[in-house]
């Protein structure tokens, strides 16, 4: 590699310097929403979205905060002998519930012992002055760090009208905005393989999240389930999914315009096969980042290769 760079920026590296040691993520799941989904804005969701979500390895939300953390925590703690731990508030729009209940739900998180940090998934539109005040008080009061997980999926807003998101790029760069006056970080959740989507959605992509100085990124491949309007319009053939090694070749061209100070949680998601009509190509997901590692090597590519767009970019000499 070039002046020994790395190939990214790891998510478990990123905790390990920030805790001093590994970190695990404790999913909670809640029984709630989105605005897309109860009329608010839109009914039926996110067009790939089932009626689960997207903690299908979640306990169920039936389970109080603390029953949820506290198994989630035994069992890793047995498994990896673990001491520090993220409570994920991960499933549909985590601050769509009404105030005091959001306040009850995160309070209870507090009290569970050896979590450092608590991340709260929601969408860019879902993002309000009374929540975000409310976390920056839980982080001074109990000295928990507070991360925000947002959904966007792509910088692309016509995509974003094809798959029902109910928001455009405007509301993201909006929360992004309100998120960054608390110093909370930030991880933007983007799919590379959205079928609207070309490689020039995919470097715009990377741009727009280093331009607007996003703290982690998430990747996903698109994963299709059955009832859902994607997956009934995969089953009639009204689009095509790129190859594997196009999704790789997508996943190496953001990296290489992504700021090389942005973490990187994955390079790509697991996904339930259960009911699914595609998941990862019928690959592995450890075995799809093994071949981009190994891509990136050959190539002699890292993050940040082609971060040459900020700056004033017209005015180098």
């Amino acid at each position: 590699m070039e002046g020994n760079k790395v190939l990214y920026k790891k998510y478990s590296d990123h905790l390990k310097d920030k805790y001093g040691e590994k970190v695990y993520k404790l999913p909670v799941n809640l029984p709630l929403t989105c605005p897309n989904r109860d009329g608010k804005l839109g009914t039926g969701g996110c067009t790939f979205c089932a009626e689960e979500g997207t903690g299908f390895e979640n306990l169920p939300n039936s389970y109080t905060v603390r029953q949820q953390l506290i198994e989630n925590k035994d069992l890793i703690t047995r498994k990896y002998k673990a001491k520090k731990y993220i409570a994920y508030f991960q499933n549909f729009t985590n601050t769509y519930l009404p105030l005091e209940l959001f306040k009850a739900y995160v309070l209870e998180a507090t009290e569970v012992e050896d979590i450092v940090e608590i991340a709260i998934s929601t969408r860019p539109d879902c993002i309000s002055e009374e929540y975000l005040a409310f976390l920056n008080e839980i982080k001074v009061k109990h000295g928990i760090e507070i991360s925000v997980e947002l959904g966007l999926q792509t910088v692309n807003y016509h995509s974003l009208k094809k798959i029902n998101r109910g928001h455009t790029l405007a509301e993201f760069i909006d929360a992004i905005m309100n998120i960054k006056k608390y110093g909370f970080e930030v991880c933007t959740h983007l799919i590379l393989n959205l079928p609207w989507d070309n490689e020039d959605d995919v470097i715009e992509n990377a741009k727009i999240m280093s331009a607007l100085k996003i703290d982690q990124v998430k990747l996903h491949a698109l994963y299709l389930m059955k009832d859902t309007v994607m997956g009934t319009m995969y089953e009639n053939k009204e689009f095509d999914i790129i190859p594997v090694d196009v999704y790789q070749d997508r996943v190496i061209t953001f990296l290489e315009y992504l700021h090389p100070d942005t973490v990187v949680q994955r390079l790509i998601g697991r996904a339930p096969e259960e009911n699914s009509l595609f998941v990862n190509w019928g690959m592995s997901w450890w075995k799809i980042t093994e071949e981009i590692h190994n891509k990136m090597t050959k190539e002699n590519t890292y993050q940040g290769k082609k971060m040459n767009y900020l700056g004033g970019k017209a005015l180098d000499k």
